[in-house]
């Protein structure tokens, strides 16, 4: 398949998604909120892409969720091309994705994260994943979400889960507090076997992260919570700042492409504690 066929289909599927999980967000905060919404370029003076990212606050499930789409095309800079596969000898890229990050008003409901993106550089391939992160521990929860992970993943390769869980359980985690950042999920990288079923999986992940975000929602929305849960869920979001500062890749990658600042750290909580 052409490559310029490749990035037109999976970057119409990202805007696609985001338009799909705003969509569902502002349905469950009853249609009184909006999204405030934020187009950006990558360079003003030159086409360089860019994207979309949008923002709603202050609602009565959702403290603050982010919603970010981007395609954005250039040449890496020289210290950051040798860390990319296939851009040592070329330094031209072209990516796009789209990544959800949401911290909730509710602390029974976990902080939920997900991305999927596509790059090409003299190699192209996909990249994503799902992870929350609870404030307070729910077996039973926990025990659910990987169930419906492991079946959407075996839907595609029974080999999936367990490495994508390996994965996330590893690249998830805060080493300088010996502590993962939430319960997992899954996560993958370089992903670059067959583009027509790998495009079917990256599908289905951005569909099966959206039927759970509704469903953990709707379960815990009228959950009672008290001031103490409250502090914790404060607490266990600063953990969350330190990872997506210090570590996250779509973090650096954002900022070493020349990326919109504010769509890249919309994943930061709107308010977050330290002891």
């Amino acid at each position: 398949m052409n490559i310029e066929i490749k990035k037109d289909l999976t970057s119409n599927w990202f805007k696609m998604i985001q338009e799909s999980i705003c969509n569902s967000i502002t349905y469950l905060e009853n249609n009184k909120l909006t999204f405030k919404s934020t187009i950006w370029k990558r360079n003003k003076k030159k086409d360089e892409g860019g994207g979309e990212f949008r923002i709603l606050e202050n609602g009565k499930i959702f403290d603050k969720v982010g919603v970010n789409f981007s395609k954005v095309y250039g040449k890496f800079s020289k210290n950051f091309q040798k860390k990319i596969p296939g851009a040592k000898k070329d330094p031209r890229f072209w990516a796009s994705g789209v990544s959800v990050v949401m911290h909730m008003k509710n602390p029974h409901i976990p902080a939920m994260h997900f991305n999927t993106r596509y790059i090409c550089t003299t190699q192209d391939w996909f990249g994503g994943g799902i992870d929350i992160t609870p404030s307070i521990n729910d077996k039973n929860e926990k025990k659910e979400f990987h169930k419906i992970l492991k079946k959407m993943c075996d839907r595609h390769n029974k080999n999936y889960y367990n490495r994508y869980k390996k994965w996330c359980d590893e690249y998830f985690y805060l080493p300088h507090r010996k502590e993962s950042r939430g319960i997992g999920g899954i996560f993958f990288d370089y992903k670059k076997n067959n583009f027509e079923t790998d495009f079917i999986f990256i599908r289905d992940v951005g569909i099966t992260f959206q039927s759970i975000f509704e469903k953990i929602i709707r379960k815990k929305i009228k959950r009672k919570w008290t001031y103490k849960e409250k502090e914790t869920q404060y607490i266990k979001r600063g953990r969350y700042v330190e990872f997506n500062l210090l570590y996250d890749r779509g973090t650096k990658f954002g900022l070493q492409t020349g990326g919109n600042v504010d769509g890249i750290l919309m994943s930061l909580p709107p308010l977050a504690k330290w002891k």
